[in-house]
């Protein structure tokens, strides 16, 4: 008989129930490691966001143990979903069309930005206006995907090393893993499209930024 495994000290205390609660919620595991990679995060990056242990998340994702509703909770918000689809629920219907009076402007560190697709999606669309000299400093680097396209005004654009200056009916895809800063080239700022595959992060925490230093929440 093989010694039994010891404690691991991240892992959260649970409660031993009866044998019918290891059944309580079979499309959790599959789902949560089906959110996980398609937020494009490793195991132990998911886990250190959730405040879980990468060992302690694995035995989620293969179903040796079930989480309870805090972890739920924070893995949901790791993974931008809710807990009804980590428990594998039907998710509604949602509107394929928005309405250009529907898009409510919303500001972050500077810039002004339109949801100009659902919530929820695999992908997030973003009408965006860059003010001149709003976050041009700030470099970036996340998991995901970014496609912008610039519809007005002029984009300055770094990646890695290389500099480049995107005018109208430009456009760029990159891996967002590589460093990256954005900045209007002129006064008058310019517009984009901008569309996203970080499901995990609210828009106001991504390239949009959230507050930049000194400027109030």
């Amino acid at each position: 008989m093989s010694p039994a495994e010891p404690a691991d000290p991240a892992d959260p205390v649970e409660p031993t129930g009866p044998p019918e609660a290891a059944e309580a919620l079979p499309a959790v595991a599959p789902q949560l490691r089906e959110l996980r990679r398609r937020a494009s995060l490793t195991l132990e990056a998911a886990a250190r966001t959730a405040g879980l242990s990468p060992a302690h998340l694995s035995r989620l994702e293969t179903g040796q143990r079930q989480p309870s509703l805090p972890m739920l909770l924070a893995l949901a918000r790791v993974y931008g979903t809710t807990v009804s689809e980590l428990l594998g629920e039907t998710v509604a219907n949602r509107d394929a069309v928005v309405r250009a009076a529907d898009m409510e402007p919303t500001r972050a560190g500077g810039w002004t930005y339109w949801q100009a697709g659902a919530p929820g999606r695999g992908m997030q669309a973003l009408r965006v206006h860059v003010p001149y000299g709003a976050q041009g400093d700030i470099v970036r680097v996340h998991p995901g995907e970014e496609w912008l396209y610039v519809l007005g005004g002029r984009l300055r654009l770094r990646l890695g090393d290389a500099a480049h200056t995107l005018s109208p009916g430009d456009s760029a895809h990159f891996d967002s893993l590589t460093p990256h800063r954005i900045a209007a080239a002129d006064r008058g700022g310019a517009d984009l499209l901008f569309v996203h595959t970080l499901l995990q992060s609210p828009a106001t925490a991504l390239c949009l930024g959230g507050p930049t230093q000194g400027e109030p929440t």
